[in-house]
C-alpha cells in the first residue's frame, strides 16, 4: 500500500478549502482517506494562519513511510519537519533538436543576406468621398438643403431630394432663407 500526504480539496465552487490527509495513492483526490492531520486555507490573506498541520501526527506518518506531495512537502518545509530540495531543470528550457536546427538555419540565412534599408511608410489611402475624383451618392456632392437632420422627413438617397412624411418631393424647408 503506498500512503500519500496530500490535500483533499473541499468547499463550494471559486472558494477552496483543503483538508492534508494520508491517503492510499489509488484513492481518488477527494475520496476516502486513512487519516485527517491538517488544513489549508488559500483565502485567508497570507499574514494570517492558512496551514493548520498536526506536526506530531505527519512525523509519525513520514517516518512509516508516506511520500507528501509537491504542495505539502513545502507546508513541511515550512515548519521544519522535511528538507525540500530545489526543484530546478534548465535543461527542460532549452530548445529541442528541431528547434536548434532551425534556430541555427536562420542565423546563417541572416549573415549571408546583406542588411536593406527600411521602407519609407505608405500613406493612408483616403476614404472615396475625401478623394475629389470619385463621386460616391450621398456622400461627395450635397446640395444645399440636402443634409440629414432635416425635420421634416427623410432623404431619398436614390434621387438625391427630401421625400418627406407627406410622401411628395420637393426642397428641404431648413434650406429657405
Amino acid at each position: 500500500m503506498s500512503l500519500k500526504i496530500r490535500m483533499s480539496r473541499g468547499g463550494a465552487k471559486k472558494r477552496p478549502f483543503y483538508r492534508i490527509v494520508i491517503a492510499d495513492s489509488r484513492y481518488p483526490r477527494d475520496g476516502r482517506f486513512i487519516e485527517k492531520i491538517g488544513t489549508y486555507n488559500p483565502l485567508l490573506p497570507k499574514d494570517a494562519e492558512r496551514v493548520t498541520l498536526d506536526l506530531d501526527k505527519a512525523r509519525e506518518w513520514l517516518a512509516k513511510g508516506a511520500q507528501p506531495s509537491d504542495r505539502v512537502a513545502r507546508f513541511l518545509d515550512e515548519k521544519g519537519l522535511l528538507k525540500r530540495s530545489a526543484r530546478n531543470n534548465p535543461e527542460k528550457a532549452k530548445p529541442k533538436k528541431k528547434a536548434q536546427e532551425r534556430l541555427d538555419a536562420l542565423k546563417a540565412a541572416e549573415e549571408e543576406r546583406p542588411l536593406r534599408q527600411p521602407r519609407p511608410p505608405r500613406p493612408r489611402p483616403k476614404k472615396p468621398w475625401q478623394r475629389p475624383d470619385v463621386h460616391v451618392p450621398g456622400h461627395a456632392r450635397r446640395e444645399p438643403g440636402t443634409h440629414d437632420s432635416c425635420a421634416w422627413g427623410s432623404r431619398d438617397r436614390r434621387y438625391g431630394m427630401w421625400v418627406p412624411a407627406s410622401g411628395r418631393p420637393r426642397a428641404c424647408p431648413s434650406s429657405r432663407v
